[in-house]
């Protein structure tokens, strides 16, 4: 059996934002309600600083309800909106959704949306084209390669310059049967080995 992954509220909200703009609606309107109080539920986590173990517990006290609420609101709403609509499209894009965009309520690391990581994909994305025109195929591998490492050690915390002059610096002397320490998952600055 397949596990639901975990939906994008962003994406859903964006939905319902583009038919308020769109149209005025006042369904598109209540519906932003809903979702920005399940957003400020998070917010709360994120501000107190929570575990994993105390965040599920608060999404499940305080999200839970609002969550069971809007679903009953949606079925409602769809009930009465034409079929083919901006506002059924919307409706209908949550609902389909709608086990994997619970999901993140009983699991405390998961996020509620993507947005992070959209973010950290940004620039590789809108470079995309660019890149079709490395020189050749191992070019395009290299490059790749570079901008994984990139950003990875942003994701570490590292400050890329530095990690790629240390170890550029550092790797013709390096043992190759040691080359993993210099991973940015692994890698010191000060290159002392790691236990």
């Amino acid at each position: 059996m397949r596990r639901a992954s975990s939906r994008c509220w962003a994406h859903v909200r964006r939905k319902f934002f583009e038919l308020h703009v769109a149209a005025k609606s006042t369904l598109a309107e209540v519906a932003l309600a809903h979702i920005g109080a399940l957003y400020g539920v998070e917010r709360a986590i994120h501000d107190e600083g929570l575990d994993v173990k105390l965040a599920t517990a608060r999404r499940q006290q305080e999200s839970r309800p609002r969550l069971l609420a809007l679903h009953a609101w949606l079925l409602a709403q769809r009930q009465q909106v034409t079929d083919g609509t901006g506002t059924a499209k919307a409706i209908d894009y949550c609902l389909k959704r709608w086990l994997a965009l619970v999901r993140y309520v009983d699991d405390g690391r998961l996020p509620m949306d993507h947005n992070r990581i959209e973010n950290q994909i940004r620039p590789w994305a809108l470079g995309r084209k660019n890149w079709l025109f490395s020189g050749s195929l191992a070019a395009g591998a290299r490059a790749a390669d570079i901008m994984s490492l990139i950003q990875t050690s942003k994701m570490n915390g590292i400050e890329p310059l530095a990690y790629l002059t240390d170890v550029l610096t550092r790797l013709p002397t390096h043992p190759y049967s040691r080359i993993e320490e210099l991973l940015p998952t692994r890698w010191q600055p000060d290159g002392a080995a790691l236990q």
